[in-house]
């Protein structure tokens, strides 16, 4: 990176730069690949060529084969079609059940974009995004209806297809991420239609041209820390490039692989890791509706023999510290990428002792499909680091102005590569902020070492400035989590009247455990310089998560502000 230092990224195309990381990858993974220009669903209908009869989803005991998982796509076209749908939108609102899977690639088929839409969403947020996409159909999880009903009163939405639990078992679940199922009243209206009568239509052998380069696959919403969520636009090829580095990345993947499918497949990181993946590859998926439903995680690998796990932290540290956790076989796990969040050293290692797999940190956003960077799985893992760019993906630290920054030097991330979005939906000026000459901003601050590993030291946002001083919150964070009786951390910066901003942590205990916040603090002055040690710790007993277990800062700023208005 040295050799362009100093020159800026809207005069660099990317070939300009050495690939000095290469060095550090595994053995066999090459710096370069050639990727298909296909529709998205193409993954789906040649697996389904090649593997018939292989298991495509296990739910909960009820096995869908590849034959009949690309059946169940066809017809969802097919209906959708007769609907005069046609390069348009729909929006997804499932959790990680069959019906996710068929009517993905359903909707792709058609050659319109998925709206990705998190089951959990609020009215507002569903008006939101279905004004924002233009969709006028949903399929969506029943629980849903009573904040949909008010969307297909006023016209903002004109279908609702119900998904329930019953279309694929005989049986509900009672829990479903962590809500107890209440008995939904659905409307009988020509608007609402079923599931099962979907499933009345036949195949269609309809073909829509698709640009795979140029035609939106997916929108994905993206929360960012202010305002309603905006669309990523993610192309078929940026989908289809980030599942073939994938695949180059993880040693000997094979349609014999078992994928526990139990990341939000709503969002991006489930979506290419836990079902694209192996849904090119012909692999099985064991489908998990409720990421937290740690009995059922820990049974399926066990029953299933699964190979693959990727999850967040949180989901790491959770099975680490299951009650029972040595009565579960985990041997069967080879390899494991976690991401979302920074990666503990001490979660990273008690998982691999209890697996004898592989679990390295990775990196990516919504706007790069989402994979851009990972730990070599067979190779050095440095500790701290998201890893090396992966093929085809160049990454460098630049400054404010955009210029490039040396080797070890502090700086924004910028990311070009074939898994980078198009931009955003309706927003051009955030799109012209966020892209530039091809290169992603990442909002990220980081570094990289002389190997070519990348490290988060945090995002440019949660940015603590305390008397004159930086302070990166994971930085903190990280401490915190050697001392032996804290669970989960999270750390913010609080307005302080002398020093402007100071850190304030909020800390979960291990159970049983009895520490006050000075034994805390006398802790990170061992660990930390001064002005980095939290003045202020809050003791609670769960942290605000996202629906994949990411710990949201951002609740607890907004929390804290609220609460020092009403003093």
């Amino acid at each position: 990176m040295n050799e362009v230092a100093g020159k800026n990224i809207r005069e660099l195309g990317g070939d300009e730069i050495e690939r000095f990381w290469v060095k550090s990858y595994d053995e066999g993974v090459r710096e370069r690949l050639e990727y298909p220009e296909v529709p998205l669903y193409t993954l789906l209908e040649e697996s389904a060529k090649k593997y018939p009869d292989s298991v495509a989803a296990d739910f909960i005991g009820k096995s869908i084969t590849y034959r009949d998982m690309n059946e169940m796509s066809d017809r969802v076209a097919a209906f959708l079609y007769d609907n005069g749908v046609k390069k348009g939108r729909v929006i997804l609102g499932t959790p990680n059940t069959p019906h996710y899977i068929a009517v993905y690639y359903g909707i792709l088929k058609t050659g319109s974009t998925v709206v990705q839409c998190n089951p959990m969403y609020t009215e507002r947020e569903l008006r939101h995004i279905a004004e924002n996409s233009e969709a006028k159909i949903i399929f969506a999880f029943e629980q849903m209806y009573p904040r949909l009903k008010p969307l297909l009163d006023d016209g903002t939405l004109e279908k609702v297809i119900i998904c329930k639990i019953e279309d694929f078992l005989k049986f509900p679940l009672n829990i479903l991420f962590g809500l107890k199922k209440q008995k939904v009243q659905i409307d009988s209206r020509p608007e609402v239609i079923h599931w099962k009568d979907v499933m009345k239509y036949s195949p269609s052998s309809e073909k829509v041209e698709i640009d795979p380069k140029e035609d939106v696959a997916v929108f994905q919403y993206t929360g960012g820390t202010t305002g309603l969520p905006k669309a990523v636009m993610l192309t078929h090829f940026n989908l289809v490039a980030n599942v073939y580095q994938l695949i180059e990345w993880f040693p000997d993947l094979t349609n014999r692989d078992v994928v526990i499918g139990a990341l939000p497949y709503f969002h991006s990181y489930g979506m290419t890791t836990s079902m694209n993946l192996p849904i090119a590859l012909g692999a099985k998926i064991v489908l998990i509706p409720d990421p937290r439903d740690l009995k059922r995680v820990l049974s399926s690998i066990q029953k299933h023999r699964a190979t693959i796990y990727c999850g967040v932290p949180t989901m790491y540290n959770a099975i680490n510290n299951y009650p029972d956790i040595e009565k579960y076989d985990l041997s069967s796990i080879k390899a494991c990428i976690s991401g979302a969040a920074p990666l503990p050293l001490e979660v990273k290692k008690e998982f691999e002792r209890l697996t004898g797999g592989k679990l390295v940190e990775g990196y990516g956003l919504s706007e790069t499909s989402p994979v851009t960077h990972a730990n070599p799985i067979n190779g050095i893992n440095k500790e701290g680091s998201i890893g090396l760019p992966m093929p085809d993906t160049v990454a460098v630290v630049v400054d404010t102005e955009g210029n490039v920054l040396p080797v070890g030097e502090v700086g924004e991330i910028a990311i070009k590569g074939p898994q980078v979005m198009k931009g955003y939906y309706k927003m051009e000026a955030e799109t012209k902020e966020t892209l530039i000459n091809g290169w992603l901003l990442t909002g990220d601050i980081g570094r990289v070492d002389e190997d070519g590993y990348f490290y988060i030291v945090d995002r440019k946002k949660d940015l603590i400035i305390a008397g004159g001083y930086n302070i990166y919150p994971r930085e903190v964070e990280e401490v915190l989590y050697e001392h032996p009786d804290i669970l989960e951390a999270a750390v913010i910066g609080v307005p302080d009247p002398k020093r402007g901003e100071t850190v304030k942590a909020f800390v979960v205990l291990r159970e049983g455990a009895d520490v006050t916040a000075e034994e805390i603090e006398k802790f990170c002055r061992e660990h930390l310089a001064p002005y980095k040690v939290p003045r202020i710790i809050e003791f609670r007993d769960e942290l605000p998560k996202s629906q994949v277990g990411k710990v949201l800062r951002r609740i607890l700023k907004e929390e804290e502000l609220k609460k020092r208005q009403a003093e």
